[in-house]
């Protein structure tokens, strides 16, 4: 289970539990600005009962490219409009460093899933989020890999990818997702208050709003 410590992948462990899997949750360390989000990884993963926690560092500050890993201005405030475009907070190539990470992890775990909690209607434009890459990276894995080559399956499960927002925030609450431990600013302030303007943090205060559920987020403005 791909854990970013964002609502999403909060909502998508929640679920994976729910339906009685046990859970390795997988979290990146990648050089994140927004680093608040690996400590709120750690305090989900416990609370929605996952079997271990396991963190992985990738450099991906070497890369660069992205206003997340890089010195480069969040964007701020940006309208509906432009929701269409891939934004500079897209880490290039993302997804796809992580899901080759956890399909092997997948591998010497046994399991048969990897769960990521990637969402193509309320999302920021990342062409990573996409249900055409997934099935791509299905059929990558299953030539890739021991596993696949011996005629084990790997799926890859993302129940979220055609939900909005605010149908994601009503089925966490109906899980009982704390949303409260979860972090999605891409810039918080150095209190750890999100930022109220980013991407990500509009289309949170949004879905919350659209669900009709309290929003729990400490916002600087």
């Amino acid at each position: 289970m791909l854990l970013s410590g964002g609502l999403d992948s909060a909502v998508t462990l929640a679920m994976a539990r729910a339906a009685g899997f046990a859970c390795v949750a997988l979290t990146f360390d990648y050089g994140q600005r927004h680093r608040a989000e690996l400590e709120s990884a750690a305090r989900l993963a416990e609370s929605l009962g996952a079997e271990r926690h396991a963190v992985v560092p990738v450099g991906l500050r070497a890369v660069g490219g992205s206003a997340l890993t890089a010195d480069i201005d969040v964007p701020k405030d940006r309208d509906a409009a432009h929701a269409a475009d891939v934004p500079i907070t897209y880490v290039p190539a993302r997804n796809l460093i992580f899901l080759s990470i956890a399909a092997g992890l997948a591998e010497v775990e046994g399991a048969g899933a990897v769960w990521l909690g990637v969402n193509a209607v309320d999302y920021s434009g990342y062409p990573d989020c996409r249900p055409a890459f997934l099935d791509a990276f299905r059929r990558c894995v299953a030539l890739a890999t021991r596993a696949g080559s011996q005629g084990a399956t790997l799926d890859i499960r993302a129940p979220l990818i055609e939900m909005s927002k605010a149908d994601i925030i009503r089925a966490g609450a109906d899980l009982g997702v704390d949303f409260a431990l979860t972090r999605s600013c891409y810039d918080p302030d150095p209190e750890g208050r999100a930022c109220g303007r980013c991407d990500s943090c509009l289309i949170r205060r949004r879905g919350f709003a659209d669900a009709g559920v309290p929003d729990p987020t400490v916002y600087a403005g």
